[in-house]
C-alpha cells in the first residue's frame, strides 16, 4: 500500500517512511491511496478474534512493507494485559439506555491516547533500528497526548522527545504525569499560550525543511498516520463487542478536539464497518460542532479559545480535519491546499453546499456540551449507574443522549479516567474518593522537570539544538 498527501505534491510513500514523518513535505497530511474494503465474510472471520489478532489483520492491510511476523511481534509486545489491565484491552460496558462505553483508558497514562501511542513507540523503535536512523519527536498536547507519548517513548533507543503543552492550562494530574518523568530523552516545554499555539509551533518547525532534515524531526500528534491506524482497530473491536451479528448497526459518539479519534472511526466506516452515524461531541470550543451543523469551518485564535473543564478538547484548529475534507471534496488536492492555506492565514471556509453529503453520505452529526452540562452528566450517570465518568467522556455522553434517535445504539468513546480530573469530579459529586491505579499514587508530589518558553518557534528550535546533534 502506498501513501499520498492530501495536497497532492508528495511522491507516494510506504508505511515505514510515513510513520517517521509528521506533515507531508507539501504541508498536507499523509493517508492511503484508498481504504481497504471489508466485506461481510471478513467481518464474520474477524468477529471472534482477540485484540492482538484483530489488530494484526487490520494493520497488515496498511503496513505492507513490514514483514508480517515482525508486525505481529510489535503488536503482541504492545497490547498486553499488563499494559492495559484487561485481556479484552478495550472492553465495552453498558452505561445507560442504549448508550454503551468503549473503554479506552486502561493504559499506563489512563487516557485513550495510550491505545495508539504504545504501538507507535514500539513501531518507531523497530523502524529506526531497521533503517539505522534516529528521530527527534516534536509534539503538542492539550492534556493527554503528551503523557501517553512520553510513557511510550521514554528510554527508547535513537529517539528524543520534545513535548509542548500550554503553560498552566492542564490539570494537576496531567502536569504531574508529564513533568515528573526524569528520563534523559524526555524534554517538557510549557509554552506561554494555548494548545493551538503549541500545535502551530510544531507545524512551523515541520515546514522548515532544512531544520526538519538536519534534526530528523517527526511527530506523535494525531497527524501521524500510525496513530490513526492503531485507533481504527478499536472501533472494529468495539463494534463486535456491542453487536451479535453484522446486520446490526451502531452509532459512535466521540468527544473531539483535534479530530483524530473520530477520524479513525470515520475511516473504519469507510472500510465497511456497519456504523450508522458518527456523532462529534465538542465542548465550548465548538468549531467542529458548527461545521457539522452548518458546513462552515471557522477556526478561532488562541485568544478566542476557551479554557474549560475538559481541557484536552480546548482546541480551535482541528489538525486531522484535512483528511476528511480531502474525501468530502472527492480528493481534489488543489482545492484542499487552497482551503487549508486560507486556514493558516486565519480564515475559515464555507462548504455548506456539501451539508447533505456531510450528514447523509458520511454520516456526521454533532453537538456541544458546556461546563454545567459536564457536571450534570457526571452527577446523573453516577446517580443512575454508580459509574464514574471523566469530564471529556461526559461531553460525549451528554451529546449522545441529546441526539439519540429511537432504538439507536450508541457507543461512546471513553477518553480518560476520572482520577485525572479531581477538581471537576469533586465539583460535580462533592468530596469523593476517586480510584487510582497504584502507579499513579503520589504522582503530584514528585519533582517536576519542565522548561517554560515564550510562544515562539525559534525558542523551541533553540532548545532542540541544545540536546540534539545535527545530521
Amino acid at each position: 500500500m502506498k501513501y499520498i498527501s492530501t495536497r497532492g505534491k508528495t511522491e507516494p510513500m510506504l508505511f515505514s517512511d510515513v510513520l517517521l514523518m509528521g506533515l507531508a513535505p507539501d504541508g498536507g497530511l499523509m493517508l492511503p491511496e484508498s481504504y481497504p474494503q471489508i466485506d461481510d465474510e471478513v467481518l464474520t472471520q474477524w468477529r471472534t478474534l482477540g485484540y492482538t489478532d484483530l489488530a494484526f489483520e487490520i494493520m497488515k492491510l496498511f503496513a505492507t512493507d513490514i514483514p508480517e511476523q515482525d508486525l505481529q511481534d510489535i503488536i503482541n509486545k504492545t497490547y498486553t494485559k499488563q499494559a492495559f489491565n484487561s485481556d479484552e484491552i478495550t472492553p465495552v460496558t453498558k452505561l445507560y439506555q442504549g448508550v454503551d462505553l468503549l473503554e479506552l483508558s486502561n493504559g499506563p497514562t489512563l487516557a485513550f491516547k495510550d491505545m495508539a501511542m504504545q504501538f507507535l513507540g514500539n513501531a518507531f523503535e523497530y523502524v529506526l533500528s531497521k533503517k539505522g536512523e534516529r528521530l527527534t519527536i516534536i509534539g503538542a498536547t492539550s492534556g493527554d497526548t503528551g503523557s501517553a507519548a512520553e510513557y511510550a517513548l521514554r528510554g527508547k533507543q535513537n529517539i528524543e522527545v520534545f513535548m509542548m503543552s500550554p503553560h498552566g492550562k492542564m490539570s494537576a494530574f496531567q502536569r504531574a504525569q508529564m513533568y515528573s518523568l526524569d528520563d534523559k530523552n524526555i524534554h517538557n516545554i510549557a509554552v506561554q499560550g494555548m494548545f493551538d499555539d503549541c500545535q502551530e509551533i510544531v507545524k512551523k518547525l515541520q515546514e522548515d525543511h532544512d531544520f526538519k532534515q538536519k534534526y530528523s524531526l517527526g511527530t506523535v500528534n494525531s497527524i501521524n498516520w500510525g496513530r490513526i491506524l492503531a485507533q481504527i482497530v478499536y472501533y472494529f473491536k468495539g463494534y463486535f463487542a456491542a453487536t451479535q451479528n453484522n446486520h446490526e448497526t451502531i452509532s459512535v459518539c466521540v468527544p473531539s478536539g483535534n479530530f483524530g479519534n473520530v477520524c479513525a472511526a470515520h475511516i473504519a466506516r469507510e472500510m465497511g464497518l456497519p456504523i450508522d452515524r458518527l456523532i462529534v461531541a465538542t465542548n465550548e470550543n465548538d468549531v467542529l460542532n458548527e461545521f457539522f451543523n452548518t458546513g462552515k469551518y471557522q477556526p478561532r485564535t488562541s485568544d478566542e479559545t476557551f479554557v474549560t473543564s475538559s481541557p484536552s478538547m480546548d482546541i480551535s484548529k482541528a489538525s486531522n480535519f484535512e483528511r476528511f475534507i480531502y474525501l468530502l471534496l472527492d480528493k481534489d488536492t488543489q482545492k484542499v491546499a487552497q482551503l487549508f492555506t486560507q486556514v493558516r492565514q486565519g480564515n475559515g471556509f464555507d462548504l455548506s453546499e456539501n451539508l447533505n453529503k456531510i450528514q447523509e453520505t458520511f454520516g456526521f452529526v454533532a453537538g456541544k456540551s458546556t461546563h454545567q452540562d459536564r457536571l450534570d452528566t457526571i452527577r446523573f450517570i453516577f446517580e443512575q449507574t454508580q459509574r464514574l465518568i471523566d469530564p471529556h467522556t461526559a461531553d460525549g455522553v451528554k451529546v449522545a443522549l441529546d441526539l439519540q434517535q429511537p432504538n439507536e445504539r450508541i457507543l461512546v468513546a471513553e477518553t480518560a479516567l476520572p482520577a485525572k480530573f479531581e477538581e471537576t469530579m469533586s465539583e460535580a459529586l462533592g468530596e469523593i474518593d476517586l480510584p487510582r491505579p497504584a502507579h499513579t499514587v503520589g504522582l503530584e508530589e514528585k519533582p517536576q522537570y519542565v522548561t517554560v518558553a515564550e510562544n515562539r518557534a525559534e525558542e523551541v528550535a533553540d532548545l532542540i539544538k541544545q540536546f540534539v546533534q545535527p545530521n
